[in-house]
This record gives structure tokens, sequence and C-alpha cells, in this order.
């Protein structure tokens, strides 16, 4: 091979590794923007995961707690009105033995007191409804009859049982007799 051949030879060698060169550097840059692209797909899978399962245990956890909430929202009630019981057993047993009738209604009297300020230290308030105005939104209407005077018509002439709020929700509606 003569000089020249060598030198045309070398410059075509020089121009094509050049031009591989070339040719690589976006194939190396494209494969590392491609590993860097699937390291931040693999991390926002990993972190979606995560924050899915950590919801879940979350979920589960308020549901039991609600349950739990559930089965013991009482306590409180049932702890206060146990000696309540007390008294009640106490009195049956001692009704019993007496003949005195007035000793057992005044038991039977400080029971009922000691119940109905158990019950009020918790919420529990009477509704007034007797001479007032009928309003549907507290009372049931069982029946309506001739008012005894003027001034009822319209109005609570009696109460059949009696109406309850709880902490300001009413719980049982007062059923009424209205004057007409």
């Amino acid at each position: 091979m003569s000089t020249q051949e060598n030198e045309t030879v070398n410059e075509e060698t020089t121009n094509n590794s050049a031009e591989n060169t070339e040719n690589t550097a976006p194939v190396d840059e494209q494969a590392s923007k491609l590993a860097e692209l699937e390291a931040k797909v693999a991390d926002a899978n990993d972190k979606y995961l995560r924050l899915y399962s950590e919801f879940d245990n979350f979920r589960k956890r308020t549901a039991k707690e609600r349950i739990d909430l559930i089965n013991t929202a009482g306590e409180d009630i049932f702890k206060s009105l146990l000696p309540i019981l007390d008294d009640f057993e106490r009195a049956i047993k001692s009704n019993a033995e007496t003949t005195d009738i007035k000793a057992v209604n005044d038991g039977v009297n400080l029971i009922y007191n000691k119940l109905k300020s158990n019950l009020t230290s918790k919420g529990l308030q009477e509704m007034k409804s007797h001479g007032e105005t009928f309003d549907a939104d507290i009372h049931e209407a069982i029946t309506n009859i001739p008012a005894p005077s003027d001034d009822l018509k319209g109005k609570v002439v009696d109460e059949l049982e009696k109406g309850y709020s709880l902490n300001g929700k009413i719980i049982r509606f007062a059923k009424v007799v209205i004057g007409n």
C-alpha cells in the first residue's frame, strides 16, 4: 500500500471513529435518561404502594376504633346506674319483710330521685309540655279533646309520656293531648 492510500484509510478510520463516537454518545445519553426515568417510576410506584398500605391500615384501624367505641359507648352510664340497681335490690329485699307503707314509699322516692339526678348529670333533661303551645317538633299528639277553657285551645292539656332530650337533642317526643 502506498503512503497516499494509507493516509486515505487513516482519514476514513478517523472519520468513522468520530461518527461512531457521535452516534454512541446520544445512545448512551438516552440509556442513562431511560435508566433515570425507570428509577423515578420505580420510586413513585414504591411511594404509591406505601401510601396505599398506610391508608388501608388507617381505614382498618379507624373501623376497629369505631366498633370499639360503639360497643363501649354506654359504659359510663351503666357504671353510674349500678349503685341505683343495688338500691332497688335492697328495697325489694326490704319490702318483703316490712309492713310500713310509708317507709316503702320513702325508699322508692329516694331511689327515684337518685336515678333522676344521675341521668340529669349525664345530660338528660325533661321537656315541660303541660300548658305549652303544641309544637310538632317536640310533641307527638295522641288525640284532641275539647279545651276545658279558652286559654288552653291549641295547647297541651295532658301529658301521657314525658319527652326527654339528651344534651339538646330530642331522644323521645312527649306524647300529649291537645285542646281544641
